[in-house]
């Protein structure tokens, strides 16, 4: 077996191995060979339909449906492959985040992701997805719920992001993640921080 046979083998291997609909770059084979002889081994599975070019640089091993064929991996997914490359982090934006925890009804009608990395767009087929670069504070917490609580305050602003609100956010969250939230404060600007201790104090005293 040749060294370029044997590493098409090993991507192939590697790929089959993967979950379904997890996207994934070049660089998870760059121990299989040179990154050339790794790309034209990705572009013939291409070819041959065994994996899905989602973006410039970024594949997948596609579900399908029976219903819609082919399904592409969820935006979050593909923001975060793409940032993985430059070690960057990604969050969903404030305004997904507060739909999320049922903290207001507008549903976002764009897929934008705030990252400590660079801002940029990603086309997948025809839709655009949003990277967008915030200072590394509004990104603690990042990936769990009590960072999407972070994220929602921080688009909502201190006009909305009041002591009743912090008690919505407490009930959605739960009591440990609340702590984990709480436990953040030194990274919230003071408006936050003071809207969090203020509902202590309150649900202390009911």
């Amino acid at each position: 077996m040749n060294t370029t046979t044997k590493t098409a083998e090993l991507i192939r291997q590697r790929i089959e191995a993967m979950p379904i609909g997890e996207p994934f770059t070049p660089t998870a084979f760059l121990g299989c060979g040179t990154r050339a002889s790794v790309d034209q081994t990705l572009s013939r599975l291409v070819k041959a339909g065994s994996i899905e070019r989602v973006t410039r640089g970024v594949f997948v091993r596609p579900e399908v449906s029976r219903f819609v064929g082919k399904v592409m991996p969820e935006p979050l997914k593909v923001a975060e492959t793409v940032a993985r490359t430059t070690g960057a982090v990604v969050q969903v934006h404030g305004a997904e985040a507060a739909r999320r925890l049922e903290l207001t009804t507008q549903v976002p009608t764009q897929s934008v992701f705030v990252t400590s990395g660079p801002s940029k767009r990603i086309r997948v087929g025809k839709m655009e997805i949003r990277l967008q670069h915030v200072c590394q504070r509004k990104l603690a917490l990042a990936g769990r719920p009590a960072g999407l609580a972070l994220a929602a305050m921080w688009y909502l602003g201190k006009k909305e992001v009041t002591p009743a609100l912090i008690e919505k956010i407490r009930r959605k969250l739960g009591s440990s993640e609340f702590e984990v939230l709480k436990s953040a404060t030194s990274s919230m600007p003071a408006w936050m921080s003071d809207a969090i201790f203020r509902n202590e104090r309150t649900a202390v005293h009911a």
